[in-house]
């Protein structure tokens, strides 16, 4: 599959999951903005079936190249981030739940979620973006969510992208994150204040922000319950001391923006 089609299809999906990206986008539009995309974003766990390296073959088997990996530790998180040469895809940030640092238990469900996927399913060149490839009830979910709010999401929607990003330096009337945010919050969004609404600084050479998570009705195994899908975030790049914008993310940043899948902030 063309990283084109993959890209597109992942956009439907998203936005299936999170309506309200899709409406953010549409207004930058009819503000005359052109959108562009600054990465997506997957979650994955570190078992050897589906980890990063897993997750991250069909963007290398389409041109895309590992620039960065990066250590999350009160998540318990590793994450690697990758590029194509051509700058209008966009980058790719693949992250994996650490699950031996976490209880038995959660290790046991995780095991009990992975064992469920063949190795047809992996193998598909579309695998990154199956959605959920295992049976999971409410019950381990919220078990998950006691430990980990990632794996509990994880679980819950499987292989998709968890959020696109808004390249701020490519728009014209909103370049600051501030301004973006506030455009955001006119619209009616609630966005994610863990560590701030703006997190990272231009010293560290990136600002972020995000919406919160939608909440979508999913089916599990025992039953439907709505709990927090995906959300939207913006990124801003500044130059480094060489005057090249920086490509890579900041780990305290991210560990931030995780949490706009936990409704709780």
């Amino acid at each position: 599959m063309n990283i084109q089609d993959l890209l597109n299809r992942m956009w439907e999906d998203y936005t299936s999951l999170n309506p309200e990206a899709k409406t953010i986008h549409d207004s930058f539009s009819a503000e005359g903005e052109s959108v562009i995309n600054d990465h997506v974003a997957f979650r994955t766990f570190d078992h050897p079936k589906v980890n990063v390296d897993v997750l991250a073959k069909e963007f290398l088997k389409n041109g895309y190249i590992e620039k960065g990996q990066y250590d999350f530790k009160e998540k318990k998180l590793f994450a690697k981030h990758f590029q194509h040469p051509d700058s209008k895809f966009p980058k790719v940030f693949i992250s994996q739940l650490l699950t031996k640092e976490f209880s038995k238990d959660l290790q046991n469900i995780v095991n009990k979620l992975v064992e469920q996927i063949s190795e047809k399913q992996i193998s598909a060149d579309d695998f990154c973006i199956s959605g959920r490839p295992w049976n999971v009830d409410f019950n381990d979910y919220q078990t998950l969510k006691k430990e980990s709010e990632y794996a509990a999401w994880l679980s819950a929607f499987g292989f998709r992208v968890n959020h696109f990003t808004v390249y701020v330096n490519h728009l014209k009337k909103y370049p600051t994150i501030q301004a973006v945010n506030n455009f955001v919050k006119s619209k009616g969004f609630q966005l994610n204040t863990s560590g701030g609404e703006i997190k990272g600084s231009p010293s560290v050479l990136l600002e972020q922000s995000s919406t919160l998570a939608y909440n979508q009705e999913i089916k599990f195994s025992d039953g439907t319950h709505t709990i927090p899908a995906c959300y939207y975030e913006f990124a801003l790049r500044y130059p480094d001391s060489k005057g090249n914008l920086y490509q890579g993310f900041v780990a305290q940043s991210a560990d931030k923006i995780f949490e706009s899948t936990d409704r709780g902030h």
